[in-house]
């Protein structure tokens, strides 16, 4: 089998023909550095709040060192994210529409509904977007029951992993934002921690961006440019790279790091820490068009009717916050976020 029979089949004529109807959307141009920036370490193990608070003011992210996830857990998890990616996409499909679980597969956009599925973008939004996964949604998992199939064996030692990993990143979350927290002189007390950062939310996507010689389909080969929704994301890449982050006005490549993690801090958190620190905007775009890009990516959001309040927003809760996203995904093709719920924007409704 041919790698191009595992991706869809609109990715097919990308790669193949360079349809130019299926690049990503053009954003605003600014200057582009080639250096990789070099951002913010934190270590785990001997946590500096100082150095922490500065990370999440000035940057939004920063790379975690001794985080305590085992290399062989993060290889194992790769290498059979990467079998069941590679099953011919007919087989894929087939194989989680079989599963009775929460599994979920999906391709060309980024933007899912709280089921997984995909979002049926608004008409101003690109056609394809050239990524493909698989949505898991932690808790869910216990309730995993698979069928008879010739790839189930895969399929199970996926979920095997996944939980495993689940635990250390929840883990890791968990430690962070009581830190974080604490460098805001955040209250905490009763359930207001689980209320802002509920472990039950938390999901792990796991990403292929596939390869492609021909320069047009480069062009495609990405994620847009966007802020995460989440309290935290906690991403780990393979050696390929691709992401970026902008400071200022500029974008900065985000080198690969082996054995360390990317956090960065999503919408929720900025809108609990009052826009003191921020939800870092960032994108993907290979630099290596031939080569395919892996990653898994954990999200954790406040409970659904958890209300955030700041001065900077109306109040919300994070399921309100959830449907405007989708609700502008759909009619404009595109996220507005936080602005949809500041009194003095022109979002404001």
């Amino acid at each position: 089998m041919s790698i191009s029979e595992s991706y869809p089949p609109a990715f097919r004529r990308v790669i193949s023909d360079g349809d130019p109807l299926a690049t990503v959307e053009e954003v605003e141009p600014v200057l582009v550095q080639d250096e990789d920036i070099q951002i913010p370490v934190i270590d785990l193990e001997r946590l500096d709040k100082e150095i922490l608070r500065e990370a999440c003011k000035e940057w939004g992210i920063f790379r975690l060192v001794n985080h305590g996830v085992p290399f062989a857990l993060t290889s194992r998890l790769q290498e059979i994210s990467g079998l069941l990616l590679s099953l011919p996409y007919e087989t894929k499909r087939e194989l989680f529409a079989a599963v009775k679980s929460p599994l979920s597969y999906f391709w060309g956009t980024p933007a899912l509904n709280p089921s997984g599925d995909a979002l049926k973008r608004g008409s101003q939004a690109s056609n394809v977007h050239m990524l493909e996964g698989f949505n898991v949604p932690l808790s869910k998992l216990p309730t995993f029951i698979s069928c008879d199939d010739d790839h189930n064996p895969k399929l199970e030692s996926f979920r095997v992993l996944i939980e495993e990993y689940g635990r250390h990143i929840t883990r890791i979350a968990v430690s962070l934002f009581e830190n974080i927290a604490q460098t805001l002189n955040l209250e905490l007390s009763g359930n207001r921690r689980s209320e802002y950062l509920s472990e039950s939310t938390g999901l792990i996507r796991v990403y292929r961006y596939p390869g492609s010689s021909d320069k047009a389909a480069g062009e495609a080969l990405g994620m847009e440019v966007h802020t995460d929704s989440s309290v935290i994301s906690i991403l780990k890449e393979d050696e390929t790279g691709g992401l970026e982050i902008m400071k200022g006005e500029e974008w900065f490549c985000v080198k690969p790091v082996a054995n360390t993690l990317i956090v960065n801090l999503g919408d929720m958190m900025q809108a609990i820490s009052d826009d003191e620190y921020k939800s870092v905007t960032h994108r993907v775009k290979k630099k290596n068009r031939e080569t395919e890009r892996h990653s898994v990516c954990y999200f954790v959001f406040p409970k659904r009717d958890c209300v955030i309040k700041s001065s900077n927003y109306k109040p919300f809760t994070y399921s309100e916050f959830e449907a405007q996203v989708q609700a502008d995904v759909q009619s404009l093709g595109t996220k507005i976020g936080l602005p949809r719920f500041s009194p003095n924007s022109s979002f404001f409704n």
